[in-house]
């Protein structure tokens, strides 16, 4: 699931069905953990994180037999607000869903959003994850001490990709990195793309001078020598990935990332419970468990209500950090 090249983003992009479009699993109607018509949503573009979550679920559920007809489809703009408003106009719709996290929950407030997660129905989170500092393979930055050092003397000239918005993961990580360094988080040069998809092709093209994703975005790239991977953001390092984190560099500071799945608001109980049961047997099927190890994701499940309270957390928490970075 995981793009190697630029090229492959266009690909991407007219893949629609994650599995043959088959009208059902021999039933005539909804059972089990069978939604027919199911769709889900990702609010940005092919290539990032919310699409390779999307898309593996999908995949995992289907080869699971707990659906047969899921259909993923981008819907990009603001951070993800543009797929957000969307979804709370499609009132009372029990299947569809949206893939989300983190960075959804900066854009609202980024964007001054007037739909947020407080208007849908929270179904899962789904994973944590950490983000990585990369450059291409021709950076003149071998390490994240060579980076910080030419960071420090002008911070205005390193301009910095993320594949979110402001308020997003990828701009709270450097954000902080920054002001860990002693650089004023003001004087970032942050430049937004949305998704991973689009912020590989300006890393690769050196558009930019490093940038900030999520490590199961580039794991292709990275163990193919496109990119250089230069530190991981979470409190220990990655198996597999020679990378120190960024404490081990000197900065006393760390940064992990969630994705998760919500749906409309104006549920029936029985249409939330059902969203509720396929996320729960595809979160215990081996399908699922094999892909979060492979994607290097950490299991941070929980559903219903509990989610909810966790998403008002969370957007108090970005608030204040965005107010307490001055942003």
């Amino acid at each position: 699931m995981r793009l190697r090249t630029p090229l492959a983003l266009l690909g991407a992009a007219l893949l629609v069905f994650v599995g043959p479009p088959l009208l059902n699993a021999g039933k005539g109607s909804d059972d089990g953990t069978q939604i027919l018509g199911l769709r889900i949503m990702v609010p940005n573009t092919p290539g990032g994180g919310y699409d390779i979550t999307a898309r593996t679920a999908a995949r995992n559920a289907q080869d699971a037999e707990l659906t047969s007809n899921t259909e993923v489809f981008n819907l990009p703009g603001a951070g993800g607000t543009v797929g957000l408003t969307q979804l709370v106009e499609n009132h009372g719709n029990g299947k569809l869903a949206m893939s989300m996290g983190l960075g959804v929950v900066g854009a609202v407030h980024t964007n001054k959003s007037p739909k947020t997660l407080a208007d849908t129905t929270p179904i899962a989170r789904l994973t944590e994850e950490q983000d990585i500092v990369v450059v291409s393979k021709d950076s003149p930055y071998k390490t994240i001490d060579d980076l910080l050092t030419a960071w420090k003397k002008n911070p205005g000239k390193l301009p910095v990709g993320g594949g979110s918005s402001p308020g997003g993961p990828d701009h709270l990580a450097p954000m902080l990195m920054a002001k860990a360094a002693g650089i004023a988080p003001k004087s970032v040069n942050y430049i937004p793309f949305d998704g991973g998809g689009e912020l590989l092709a300006s890393i690769l093209g050196e558009n930019v001078a490093f940038g900030v994703s999520g490590v199961g975005e580039y794991l292709d790239q990275i163990k193919s020598g496109e990119l250089r991977l230069l530190a991981v953001t979470g409190p220990k390092r990655v198996p597999g990935l020679d990378a120190p984190t960024l404490r081990e560099a000197g900065l006393d500071t760390e940064f992990t990332n969630w994705r998760g799945i919500v749906a409309p608001p104006g549920l029936s109980d029985d249409e939330r419970d059902k969203l509720i049961t396929l996320f729960e047997e595809l979160h215990a099927s081996k399908e699922w468990q094999e892909s979060m190890k492979v994607n290097g994701w950490s299991d941070a499940f929980l559903t219903g209500d509990a989610f909810g309270d966790f998403l008002d957390a969370q957007d108090k928490r970005v608030d204040t950090v965005l107010k307490e970075l001055g942003l």
